[in-house]
């Protein structure tokens, strides 16, 4: 099939009699130069404007067309968001459509585009199914990555939920929203690359022995299974973080209001002994005090009855088990 290298905005790369046309950010002009040249439906050009489009795979006589969703992050994003990856998949042609934030896939372009023969047969091959399958390798394996910073993270939090000086609620929320995240992600990409892989690797595999195709899509759905497997533990996981994290937090707090509790109740005596000072008149011991000891006695007493009754108050509270020895 005959079609330039570049043109307005299309970039497209040459192995063999495979042809990848690349494109991000896609808008309706440049979909339509692509129909002019490929048989896209006006429904899948739609799809491919679109941001939120759920995963599928429509099936056509000539080609395919997939929809997938990859985790994305930027410098600006704490956690992945979802990206939109498109694919109409033919018989000597590839065509990949994303919005341009799937940072693996257009590395992996560059390196096509700019490398020899020997870096394109190796990547490309002969055959789209060979480059969907390098396409995909790269994407699932940065999905690798991206498990092996929260497990990472998960590690972490462990020492911090039971450190009483390290608040780790949002930490705690913020790595939930991600396993989440990724989880919504490869629960349609699992379905999606098992009927690839079952129904679709044989329309794309000219060129190679079907064979093998099939055993490069199991080992792409054997990672898919191991990351949704370990996410599906990290999701568990931080739920128990997070049961520990509020169980403690409440344990912290009830102790802090208890020590207040008793501490407030043990002053009572002291401030009702208190008022009697506080009146306006004169009392052996506050204005005026006498110069005899006798004068001092109804302020030894009142101290006195002061310390027994909290003394008394506090044999109490250990006895009802209120204050831990």
């Amino acid at each position: 099939m005959d079609f330039p290298r570049y043109i307005n905005g299309l970039e497209t790369i040459h192995n063999q009699k495979l042809l990848w046309v690349y494109l991000e950010k896609p808008t309706r002009e440049k979909l339509e130069m692509i129909s002019k040249k490929f048989p896209i439906h006006e429904l899948n050009m739609e799809d491919c404007l679109s941001k939120n489009q759920l995963p599928k795979i429509d099936r056509y006589d000539d080609h395919v067309f997939v929809i997938l969703q990859f985790p994305t992050t930027s410098k600006e994003q704490t956690s992945p968001s979802f990206s939109q990856l498109s694919f109409f998949v033919g018989k000597d042609y590839l065509i990949s459509i994303t919005q341009g934030d799937l940072h693996p896939l257009s590395s992996l372009f560059r390196k096509c585009k700019e490398g020899n023969d020997s870096i394109r047969n190796n990547l490309m091959g002969g055959s789209p199914g060979y480059l969907l399958h390098s396409i995909l390798d790269t994407l699932v394996d940065n999905l690798l990555h991206m498990l092996v910073r929260i497990i990472g993270k998960l590690d972490d939090i462990e020492d911090e939920v039971f450190d009483d000086k390290v608040a780790n609620a949002r930490d705690l929320s913020i790595l939930r929203r991600e396993i989440t995240t990724l989880r919504r992600i490869v629960l349609p990409l699992k379905r999606i690359m098992m009927e690839i892989t079952s129904r679709d690797v044989k329309r794309f595999s000219e060129g190679v022995e079907e064979e093998d195709l099939i055993d490069y899509f199991d080992d792409i759905n054997d990672h898919i299974s191991k990351v949704l497997e370990a996410l599906d533990e990290s999701k568990e996981t931080i739920e128990i973080y997070k049961d520990t994290d509020n169980m403690l937090n409440s344990e912290k707090t009830n102790k802090i209001l208890s020590f207040l509790t008793i501490l407030f109740t043990l002053s009572i005596p002291i401030t009702v002994a208190g008022t009697f000072y506080g009146m306006n008149i004169v009392i052996p011991g506050s204005v005026n005090p006498g110069d005899k000891f006798v004068d001092y006695i109804p302020l030894a007493i009142i101290s006195s009855l002061s310390a027994v009754g909290a003394g008394i108050m506090i044999y109490y509270f250990k006895k009802l088990g209120w204050i831990n020895s």
